[in-house]
């Protein structure tokens, strides 16, 4: 019996070896079956022909032969006719070579993606023309068909390839901006709208330049649906405090900190948002990144689900968990004076601007006790100077500057540079050294906030 299980291995390995030779004499005695790429696919269809010419001038043509797989959006020969027309070029020929390729680049995308798996929202091509370097984003609208940046309908779709799909596009898809992006997702409706109201270019014309990278947290149409404007801010104003000039902000470049938008106060300094990254992104506490890093040529765009108010200097004592212990004095601790309504007035009535010196946690925690109300009244009145928007900027460079009296009535000191690794060093109103100042100039709309390492004490025999 086992002589004959062996007799039947045997025979089962003959049987193997003759339908491999069978089928090495139908390939010509090759093991390597015929495939078909993306490239021969194109290659054998007539509207493609323009799109061929330019992989082979880009030198892309190899790449879409590799294994992949990918996904390419075909754009058509009239697709190219009008993106040349568009452009001002004669013929392909006069595209620049690192334009054309990256044009090319921005219409593959990694993996095989059938119709059937494209959904509505962002993926990235390969298209690497992004700020810093970075993948471009294309946005991928499935609501009627396939539209992509709301430029290219998908006009024949699931072309397979050994190695990806192809599906044909009416248009050739251009290296999108900010303004792009933002116009054609139709959940950012509402914001386009108050960007453009009353025929203002100001902001188109800010966001589709390239000459510098920009930031934008772009409200969605829900968020502007909720939005008050609860202190008659102007829109512009308010829509500047989005932006970021002058770099692209991505989410793994953001940490907990303080960044300087596009918006000013009536001095033109750059307003402050707070950014914090312990649970997702949020800004100012009141507004959460729910779409991050929509890539475009001159920066970034991050979607958020509420409109970012101008700020006061109680925004951000309320919104940094450094100041935890702060806020908690200003309200709980001291119920007889409303410190949050004072220094929230942005009306310009002669209280605000406001210049406070705000001690941190640990500063407070180097106390030996927080003192009773009525002693810490007039100590946290002694860090705020109303009626002036101090900047460091308006301190006295490698000098001693005496500030204007605080709100409990005493002046202090401050000495630039700083020693020990502060900027500035502060002689508090009871005489005091050895307190630091550890961050400067953070702008809100009625005021400036210093950072403090150390509480001040005001002279308590005057």
């Amino acid at each position: 019996m086992k002589q004959l299980t062996n007799f039947f291995k045997i025979g089962l390995v003959l049987f193997a070896f003759v339908l491999a030779s069978c089928s090495d004499d139908d390939n010509g005695g090759g093991t390597d079956m015929e495939t078909t790429t993306i490239v021969d696919l194109a290659v054998a269809t007539n509207d493609l022909s323009i799109l061929v010419d330019a992989l082979t001038s880009a030198n892309l043509a190899g790449t879409l032969e590799g294994d992949g797989p990918f996904t390419v959006f075909a754009p058509t020969n009239s697709a190219f006719e009008a993106f040349l027309e568009a452009n001002d070029f004669a013929s392909l020929e006069e595209v620049p070579n690192d334009i054309l390729t990256q044009v090319l680049l921005n219409h593959v995308v990694s993996g095989e993606n059938l119709s059937s798996s494209l959904s509505t929202g962002y993926i990235s091509s390969l298209s690497t023309a992004g700020a810093e370097g970075r993948n471009l984003s294309l946005y991928i609208n499935t609501s009627t068909g396939v539209t992509i940046n709301g430029v290219a309908d998908v006009v024949t779709e699931d072309i397979q390839a050994d190695n990806g799909v192809v599906h044909i596009v009416d248009a050739v898809i251009g290296l999108p901006t900010i303004v792009d992006h933002a116009v054609s997702n139709s959940e950012l409706s509402s914001l386009v709208t108050a960007l453009t109201a009353d025929n203002n270019t100001t902001f188109t014309t800010l966001l589709s330049s390239t000459i510098t990278d920009f930031t934008v947290f772009a409200p969605v149409n829900a968020a502007f649906g909720a939005y008050t404007n609860p202190n008659s801010n102007d829109i512009n104003d308010v829509l500047s405090y989005h932006v970021i000039s002058g770099d692209a902000a991505f989410s793994d470049e953001l940490m907990n900190m303080y960044v300087s938008t596009a918006a000013t106060n009536a001095d033109g300094d750059a307003l402050s948002q707070y950014i914090n990254t312990d649970d997702g992104v949020s800004i100012n506490a009141s507004s959460n990144v729910a779409i991050a890093d929509i890539v475009a040529v001159n920066g970034v765009v991050h979607a958020v689900d509420a409109v970012i108010d101008l700020p006061s200097v109680v925004t951000f004592a309320a919104a940094d968990p450094n100041f935890s212990t702060l806020v908690q004095a200003l309200t709980d601790l001291t119920p007889s004076v409303n410190f949050v309504e004072v220094l929230s007035a942005q009306d310009g009535n002669g209280n605000d601007p406001f210049t406070v010196f705000a001690p941190t946690n640990d500063a407070f925690a180097a106390l030996s006790a927080i003192p009773a109300e009525e002693d810490l009244i007039p100590i946290l009145q002694h860090h705020v100077v109303a009626g002036a928007n101090i900047r460091s900027s308006d301190l006295t460079a490698d000098g001693t500057t005496t500030t204007p009296a605080t709100l409990e009535g005493d002046t202090f000191t401050i000495t630039l540079p700083g020693t020990d690794g502060n900027i500035a060093d502060v002689t508090d109103g009871a005489g005091n050294d050895g307190i630091g100042i550890i961050a400067v100039d953070v702008q809100a709309k009625n005021g400036v906030i210093h950072v403090l390492n150390t509480v001040l004490v005001p002279d308590t025999t005057n």
